[in-house]
């Protein structure tokens, strides 16, 4: 796989005629708090592209900061036997762009991606934009527009906590 990297999404939106600035910074944003510090914004606005295997054929989720991506129901989506997170290798492999730097436009084609649910408490979301130190600014629908996504429910259930901090 060739490797992937800001100018490839920059590609992709000027491909698109859209006028999408992306944003660079001095720090790493190459996780959703480092991100979100950066940015002074809430760690679920962060819309981590998460690469995962089932049964060897590559997924992408596109998943709140703040969420993490229950595997059952992935697995239960995709029919599949096995699923497991993509390690650094699969990644390159699978995508071109480096572990932090996974942008969900830019993709390879034939790679289903899915975008989940929990993005849509937010109006603004921030994707990664090729690069650990850089993400553009889009919203829930914009993203899906622009990656073809289906969106679904693929986030572990949060357990809230009683008020009283005693489990029942």
């Amino acid at each position: 796989m060739e490797e992937r990297g800001a100018g490839d999404v920059k590609a992709f939106f000027e491909a698109r005629g859209l006028a999408k600035e992306i944003h660079s910074f001095e720090e790493s944003t190459h996780n959703s708090e480092l991100a979100a510090q950066t940015l002074n914004v809430m760690v679920g606005q962060i819309a981590k592209t998460i690469l995962l295997i089932v049964d060897e054929s590559p997924v992408v989720v596109v998943i709140s900061g703040d969420r993490r991506v229950d595997f059952k129901k992935v697995k239960a989506l995709r029919g599949g036997k096995k699923v497991r997170l993509g390690g650094p290798e699969d990644v390159v492999k699978h995508t071109g762009f480096k572990v932090g730097a996974v942008s969900p436009v830019a993709l390879p084609e034939g790679i289903p991606v899915y975008q989940d649910l929990s993005l849509r408490r937010f109006g603004a979301i921030y994707p990664a934009a090729g690069e650990t130190n850089n993400m553009f600014v889009t919203t829930p629908d914009e993203l899906l527009s622009f990656t073809g996504a289906r969106e679904m429910d693929l986030a572990k259930t949060e357990r809230a906590e009683p008020e009283t901090g005693i489990a029942e």
